[in-house]
C-alpha cells in the first residue's frame, strides 16, 4: 500500500492554440491545394507544360489526401468543468482544463479508462457492454455515439447498491449510502488507478463496512451512546473522511456522504420489532408505576394531613395494593362497594 500511495504525477496544464485559426487555415490550404491539383490536370488536358502540370497535380493531391487532413485531428472541444488528458506515444503530454476550442499535436491520444462506464450504481458497472461496438463506438439501434475521452470536473452522485453488513453486536443490518464527489486532479485519476470510477465504488463499500462494524444499529437504554440510526450525522462525517482518505490517490474529493437506506436485516427484523416493542412496554410501564407511587405517596399523606381516616399498617397495606392494582392495571378496575365496616 506504500507504494501504491508513493505513485505521484506532476499535472501539466497546457495553453493550446485556437483552434479556429486553425481550422480556417487548414481548411484554405486544402481548398488552395484541390485548385491547385485541378490546374494541372487542365494544363495537362491543354497540352500545356507537362512538369509544370505534373508537380500541381502531384503536389496538390498529396497534400489533400495525405496531409491537408492531420491538423484537424488537432482540433479539440472542452464544455465547461471537463477536462482532457493526453498522451504522445505512450508518455504524459499534458492536461486541457479550460472550455473552448483548441488545436494541440494532431498525434495526442486522449486518455479516460472510465469512459463509458456510469456511477448511478455498482450494478450498472457490472452490466454487459454493447454486443456490437466497432473502435469504441456503441451501437445503439440507429444511434451512433462515440465514447468520449474527457473527464468531467462536475459534482456526481454515486449510489451503490445495498449492503448486509453485521454492526457492532454483530446483528445483520442493511445499509445503502449516497456519494458525493468530484475529480479535481485529471492526471491522477487517469494513471494512479485503473478506473477511478470503479475505484470510487470499491472503495466506498469497504469504508462502508469498517465504519458500520464500529456501531451498533441501536441502544436500548444508553442514549449516551452513538448508534447508526440515532447518530447519523457523526456517522456521515467519519464515512465520509474514510472515503476520502482512501481515494485520495486518484485525484477526487468526496463533498458529502449520507445514509440513505438504514434496516435490519429480514432474518431478524421479526425479533428485533418484538425487542423494541417489549423495550418499549417496559418503558410506559416503569412510567406508570413511578406515577402510580405518587399518587399513593400523595393519597396516603392527604388523608392524615386532614384526619380524614385513620389507618393502621395493615390497612395502609391494603389500600397501597389496591390502589396500585387500579392504577397500574391494564384494564379499568370495576368498584365494590362495602356497605359495612371497614373492619
Amino acid at each position: 500500500m506504500e507504494n501504491v500511495k508513493a505513485m505521484h504525477f506532476d499535472e501539466k496544464e497546457l495553453k493550446p492554440a485556437s483552434g479556429m485559426a486553425v481550422l480556417v487555415l487548414t481548411t484554405l490550404l486544402l481548398i488552395a491545394a484541390v485548385i491547385l491539383a485541378v490546374y494541372g490536370a487542365v494544363l495537362l488536358e491543354r497540352g500545356g507544360n507537362f512538369k509544370f502540370g505534373i508537380a500541381l497535380c502531384v503536389g496538390g493531391g498529396i497534400y489533400a489526401s495525405l496531409i491537408g487532413w492531420l491538423p484537424y485531428l488537432g482540433l479539440k472541444i472542452l464544455k465547461p468543468n471537463e477536462a482532457l488528458v493526453l498522451t504522445l506515444f505512450g508518455k504524459y503530454y499534458g492536461t486541457i482544463k479550460r472550455e473552448g476550442f483548441f488545436f494541440v499535436n494532431p498525434f495526442v491520444t486522449g486518455v479516460n479508462p472510465a469512459a463509458g462506464v456510469s456511477t448511478a450504481s455498482s450494478a450498472t458497472m457490472d452490466q454487459p457492454k454493447s454486443a456490437l461496438s466497432i473502435g469504441g463506438i456503441n451501437l445503439s439501434g440507429a444511434s451512433f455515439s462515440a465514447i468520449s475521452k474527457k473527464i468531467s470536473l462536475k459534482v456526481s452522485t454515486l449510489s451503490n447498491d445495498k449492503q448486509k453488513i453485521n454492526d457492532q453486536l454483530g446483528n445483520p443490518i442493511v445499509i445503502g449510502i449516497v456519494v458525493v464527489w468530484k475529480v479535481i486532479n485529471p492526471t491522477k485519476a487517469v494513471f494512479n488507478v485503473d478506473n477511478y470510477k470503479e475505484y470510487l465504488s470499491i472503495q466506498c463499500d469497504s469504508a462502508l463496512r469498517n465504519i458500520v462494524r464500529l456501531y451498533p444499529y441501536d441502544t436500548y437504554g444508553n442514549d449516551n451512546e452513538k448508534t447508526l440510526r440515532g447518530s447519523s450525522q457523526e456517522i456521515a462525517l467519519k464515512l465520509k473522511d474514510e472515503i476520502q482518505s482512501k481515494v485520495e490517490i486518484a485525484g477526487i474529493e468526496v463533498d458529502e456522504a449520507r445514509i440513505t437506506h438504514l434496516a435490519y436485516a429480514p432474518e431478524i427484523a421479526a425479533a428485533m420489532l418484538q425487542r423494541q416493542q417489549a423495550s418499549a412496554v417496559i418503558d410506559a410501564r416503569q412510567m406508570i408505576v413511578e406515577g402510580a407511587v405518587g399518587m399513593v405517596e400523595l393519597a396516603l399523606a392527604k388523608l392524615n394531613a386532614n384526619n380524614i381516616v385513620t389507618l393502621d399498617d395493615e390497612r395502609k397495606a391494603a389500600m397501597v395494593s389496591n390502589l396500585m392494582v387500579v392504577l397500574c392495571g391494564n384494564r379499568d378496575a370495576q368498584p365494590v362497594i362495602n356497605s359495612g365496616s371497614i373492619y
